[in-house]
């Protein structure tokens, strides 16, 4: 390895900054990466002296990049906070340096052109993940990495445990693990982070937080879109390698895990990982009986009439490619004994919805005459708002001891006025300060292959279709039979 160990998983936000991204005429760049780096500047949340290398393969200048690609970006920066003079400020920042990623003789272009002593450099991969080894590899030959640079890897990261494994040597051989920030930007949402001091800053919540008390965890993420203009590279993943294996396994991991012994990133990610190695595998059986694999046709959303996947641009007419899952998972040790987790994600679904639903056991013993008893949950809203619901039961006014469920409510907007920035202002931010907490270390991304690959090799060696559902709903019906065999329907049929 080229580049020695940092002396400490947190480093100071530097002085100079060189932040170079990869891909920086892309979709990603224009939609999320520029407009979060423009909403930290305008906040002061990055370095005086940071300087941006916009890079990519179209032939145009500085005034051309800024016209076009931070033109496009406009239309995707909160519009309260835009004005020409803040954009003007921004722009400022930017060089645009046409490169090919193979290509040797442009990093050494490159490397003139970033030629400033003591600046930490920043590298956004924003590419396709076969491009990772190459640019590394470059970025090292011509003299770009040394040990306060940083690399910052977008997914997908790997199309199975192999090419995971492939992806982590390969820029490993470049960089020291504690320089890699593997993002994945649901752990850079608000309520995200927010668990963590839910769950361990609380003490009502932790000696409740395990088996017996808790009856089962639903994590749902849903979208009421559908698969749009990402055909091309949907297709070939599918909602389990797009959305399974780490959005919904990282939200898993911080419901499922022991409290950590300080917040060191590394403690953090221990724990996690720990989380990841306790997940039962999934078998033949498992995977016929607790898994559900669906794929939308055509329907209605909004009153308004949508096509099905397989009428979509650029899908192939025979298309087997799930863009639904919905799944049981158990988590084996101690504290989650027998407790399931279900875990659902789809395409074109009845609403945009994601939330965690802790349910809690119901009393050994009920002294009310009434036989109706709603379960105690607490409700974890990521989006489309951010909030946390306690739903309890309560005595209905009147005579008598007739009751009624109730919620304890805590809306985050309201509770705290401050701005509050998007997930990838929130990560790359993080970047920029040397915080690896809510970036995935190499241990847990090969984990959490290890156990979604069985599924995806099981569903190869059926050759069974999805089950279609309709646009527009919650998915197939298997996938409400999968909750209501273990009377834990999912929460928006409780």
């Amino acid at each position: 390895m080229s580049s020695t160990p940092l002396p400490s998983s947190h480093t100071p936000t530097p002085e100079a900054l060189d932040l170079l991204i990869f891909g920086a005429t892309g979709d990603l760049s224009i939609r999320k990466l520029l407009p979060a780096l423009y909403m930290a500047f305008v906040h002061d949340r990055l370095p005086v002296g940071t300087r941006i290398y916009a890079l990519g393969r179209q032939a145009m200048d500085r005034a051309a990049y800024v016209q076009q690609v931070l033109g496009a970006a406009r239309a995707f920066i909160e519009a309260h906070a835009l004005n020409d003079a803040d954009l003007d400020r921004f722009a400022s920042l930017f060089d645009y340096v046409p490169l090919d990623a193979g290509q040797a003789a442009d990093y050494a272009v490159l490397a003139q052109r970033c030629a400033r002593p003591g600046a930490t450099r920043v590298f956004y991969l924003a590419t396709a993940p076969s491009l990772f080894a190459s640019i590394c590899e470059h970025l090292a030959g011509a003299g770009l990495v040394d040990e306060r640079a940083r690399v910052v890897l977008e997914k997908p990261l790997g199309h199975d445990l192999a090419s995971a494994r492939l992806i982590n040597q390969q820029v490993g051989r470049f960089f020291a693990e504690q320089q890699i920030y593997r993002i994945d930007h649901y752990l850079g949402k608000e309520t995200v982070q927010n668990l963590m001091v839910l769950r361990f800053g609380n003490s009502i919540f932790e000696p409740l937080w395990r088996a017996p008390n808790i009856r089962s965890v639903q994590i749902t993420v849903a979208e009421s879109v559908g698969v749009g203009t990402r055909a091309g590279f949907y297709d070939g993943t599918g909602a389990l390698r797009d959305m399974v294996q780490n959005h919904l396994l990282q939200l898993l991991c911080i419901v499922a895990m022991e409290p950590p012994v300080s917040l060191d990133p590394d403690a953090i990610r221990d724990e996690k990982l720990k989380v990841l190695k306790s997940l039962r595998r999934l078998g033949p059986a498992e995977l016929a009986r607790d898994v559900v694999r669906g794929q939308y046709t055509a329907g209605s959303m909004g009153g308004e009439a949508v096509p099905g996947y397989l009428q979509e641009a650029n899908v192939p007419p025979h298309s087997q490619t799930e863009t639904f899952v919905a799944l049981k998972a158990h988590v084996d040790n101690w504290r989650w004994a027998n407790v399931p987790f279900f875990l659902r994600t789809g395409k074109r679904m009845a609403e945009r919805k994601s939330e965690i639903v802790i349910e809690f056991a119901n009393q050994p013993f009920s002294i009310f005459p009434d036989a109706y008893q709603s379960a105690n949950r607490l409700v974890i809203q990521l989006q489309p708002e951010e909030s946390v619901q306690l739903q309890i039961m309560a005595k209905e006014p009147g005579s008598g001891m007739r009751r009624r469920p109730v919620s304890l409510d805590l809306d985050l907007h309201q509770a705290f006025t401050e701005r509050r920035a998007e997930a990838y202002e929130r990560l790359l931010v993080d970047v920029v300060r040397g915080r690896l907490t809510h970036f995935m270390r190499h241990d847990e991304l090969e984990a959490a292959w290890t156990w979604a690959e069985p599924i995806l090799n099981g569903w190869a060696e059926q050759h069974e279709a999805p089950r279609p559902y309709a646009a527009g709903t919650w998915g197939p019906a298997a996938s409400s039979a999968l909750a209501a065999r273990t009377d834990m329907p999912w929460s928006e049929e409780a």
